[in-house]
């Protein structure tokens, strides 16, 4: 099985010329009926051995974390140990050196890079444990947050060395998630005690995730064609972005505080029909994805409320998995219909309409 980044790697070192990787790209793309730049690769498989990989990766990773956190000098039984995390981060990176960077193997370098950035967190955690062992800042939040912004802010550090090394697709999203998490930990830290702490900090958050989709966005112009590392950075950027996008909304609508009504049921469907018009034209389904949760407890709520109480899971899923079938059956053109009615500049910064494939008779 061959993935883009083969095809790059061997355009790289002289065994194919651009032009016969293009031609395989779009031979593959008229095999499946579906363009390439239509179809959203991102790498997480590469065969059953980077299951068999990462369960015992995450096997050791457990193991050293347990071993790490037997070892606390000065702590007490009720605080992180640095040295999990430390084990945990030393441990990620070396089995990265052959498993990333010589084997290449995708489902196993995800796993590392989060059980990397997660130990960088939990080692600041654990030294800032010690620092103060005499528990003082348990009770005292805003020094609480502001432990947390500097983890994270290490932790985003750590992404970047981390990114550096290895260029695992997955690590620009871990470092931008642990850029918002410092930044949601410092404006908790000045909003903590305001009256609409709650509502500041959805805000922030959408404003967060949209900061986030623009990054994603730049990562998508530069490769309109989605055949490179970068189309897979963007793809982990729309992933983490659009919940940040998503819950905020809801919440900020007040749809997440109990039952639904008939009106708020309807604005649930609205927004959703606008995330995917805004998924068409982008061609990524993240958003989609993120908000399913919403429209099912929605749709499930609206049925229940016209006495479709036994069945109404079973006809929110029936209603909303066959729309999102028929989307995906009609994905091309449906992109099509809504690229080709947006403004010249704005069609310019958005992936490139694959062209139409014939499916190939039986």
């Amino acid at each position: 099985m061959y993935t883009n980044d083969d095809l790059e790697a061997a355009v790289a070192a002289g065994a194919l010329s651009p032009e016969a990787a293009n031609a395989l790209r779009d031979y593959v793309a008229d095999r499946r009926a579906t363009p390439i730049v239509d179809e959203e690769h991102f790498r997480l498989l590469t065969g059953f051995n980077d299951i068999f990989v990462g369960v015992a990766a995450v096997i050791l990773l457990v193991a050293v974390a347990w071993i790490g956190n037997s070892i606390r000098p000065g702590i007490g039984p009720d605080e992180l140990s640095p040295f999990s995390g430390l084990f945990i981060a030393g441990s990620a990176w070396g089995l990265a050196e052959f498993f990333t960077r010589k084997r290449r193997m995708a489902l196993p370098s995800i796993i590392l890079l989060l059980a990397f950035v997660g130990g960088v967190f939990a080692a600041a955690g654990g030294i800032a444990s010690m620092i103060f062992a005499d528990g003082v800042h348990s009770d005292n939040e805003t020094v609480v947050l502001l432990i947390v912004a500097a983890c994270a802010a290490i932790a985003a550090a750590g992404a970047w060395l981390h990114w550096r090394r290895f260029k695992v697709p997955i690590t620009i999203a871990a470092g931008a998630g642990a850029v918002a998490g410092l930044l949601l930990a410092l404006l908790a830290t000045i909003f903590r005690d305001a009256e609409h702490s709650r509502e500041i900090m959805l805000a922030f958050l959408l404003l967060t995730g949209i900061g986030m989709f623009l990054v994603a966005m730049w990562w998508d112009a530069s490769d309109p064609r989605r055949e490179t590392r970068r189309s897979d950075v963007a793809f982990w950027l729309h992933l983490l972005a659009a919940p940040m996008i998503v819950h905020p909304i809801f919440a900020l609508l007040g749809l997440t505080d109990g039952e639904a009504t008939i009106p708020e049921a309807v604005i649930v469907l609205a927004v959703y029909i606008g995330l995917g018009l805004t998924a068409l034209a982008i061609d990524r389904r993240a958003f989609l994805v993120s908000a399913l949760a919403y429209v099912l407890w929605a749709l499930t709520n609206l049925f229940e409320r016209f006495q479709v109480v036994e069945l109404s899971f079973a006809l929110t899923a029936l209603l909303i998995g066959s729309a999102l079938l028929l989307l995906s059956a009609f994905w091309h053109d449906a992109r099509r219909a809504v690229v080709t009615n947006l403004p010249a500049n704005l069609r310019s910064k958005l992936p490139v309409l694959g062209r139409r494939a014939q499916p190939n008779p039986v």
